[in-house]
């Protein structure tokens, strides 16, 4: 089924989001995961890349076993990184011969070991290009991108942020899916500005719930999101006990898909870094 299609119906649209491992035992491991996480009955699943598109084979498979193997609705990521439109058009018809209907299309990080993003030749430079080159396609794929609320990190200001969002509605995106954030404020904030620049796609906000401290600090510094000061002052306090993180990372994740679900988002979707326990707690209260 296509992702465009869900945001028709009644429930809200709840997807959860994996990175492919580096090795056959970690992908066993994390199909276990996924298969963990079915009886939440998620709308779809997505997988990554991994940094600069270096596990684009891991992810092509893995999507289409889920889909094939667990009956889960799938969405690839898709990057510019390192790839021309020919090789891009490889990608896109193996994903339509393994059966998934869905694309995150997005420009991708730049690889490792390079401070900024090149466009390869041959290639593109921008998420709207590889969202319009999707669209000229022979492939029928629902087609989504990401957005940022608090400003993508090489922007130079909001403005331009939001600008460069447009184009990738024109260019065809059905759907938008949100980088990580913990303040509610900035995503509503967001999506009025969104709207009255004519952007009227769903708008998806993407969650996390927090296990370790260290790591949502590294994780924010690169996404140019905003950890708030009391959600800190209470992850200070229980930061050399690791249950005490993960409980009161969850209760701050519930608290958000309340406010987020009472306001009327068109669905939730969580970054799981490839663990179920934290998703599955927070999924399990909120009572999907």
């Amino acid at each position: 089924m296509k992702i465009r299609d869900m945001f028709d119906g009644a429930e809200p649209v709840v997807s959860f989001e994996f990175f492919p491992p580096k090795t056959p035992e970690g992908t066993e491991k994390l199909y276990s995961t996924v298969e963990a996480l079915k009886p939440c009955r998620p709308s779809f699943v997505s997988v990554t890349y991994g940094a600069g598109g270096s596990t684009r084979d891991r992810t092509l498979e893995l999507v289409t076993r889920i889909k094939r193997e667990l009956d889960i609705e799938t969405m690839a990521h898709l990057t510019c990184v390192g790839s021309t439109q020919d090789q891009i058009g490889e990608i896109l018809k193996r994903l339509d011969d393994g059966g998934v209907e869905n694309v995150l299309a997005l420009r991708g990080d730049p690889p490792a070991g390079s401070e900024e993003f090149e466009r390869t030749d041959g290639g593109f430079g921008y998420a709207n290009e590889l969202v319009e080159f999707i669209r000229a396609s022979s492939h029928d794929f629902a087609v989504g991108a990401a957005f940022y609320p608090e400003k993508h990190v090489e922007a130079p200001d909001s403005e331009t942020d939001l600008r460069m969002l447009v184009q990738k509605v024109e260019a065809g995106a059905d759907f938008l899916v949100s980088q990580l954030f913990f303040d509610n404020e900035e995503f509503f904030a967001f999506a009025r500005r969104a709207r009255q620049a004519g952007i009227d796609v769903p708008l998806v906000p993407g969650l996390m719930p927090i296990t370790n401290v260290a790591q949502v600090e590294r994780f924010t510094k690169m996404c140019g999101s905003r950890i708030p000061q009391e959600l800190m002052r209470r992850l200070r306090i229980v930061q050399d006990d690791p249950a005490g993180v993960v409980a009161t990372g969850v209760h701050w994740c519930i608290e958000q898909c309340d406010e987020l679900l009472e306001a009327g988002v068109p669905g939730v979707h969580f970054y799981t870094l490839n663990k179920s326990s934290a998703t599955l707690a927070v999924h399990a209260a909120l009572g999907l």
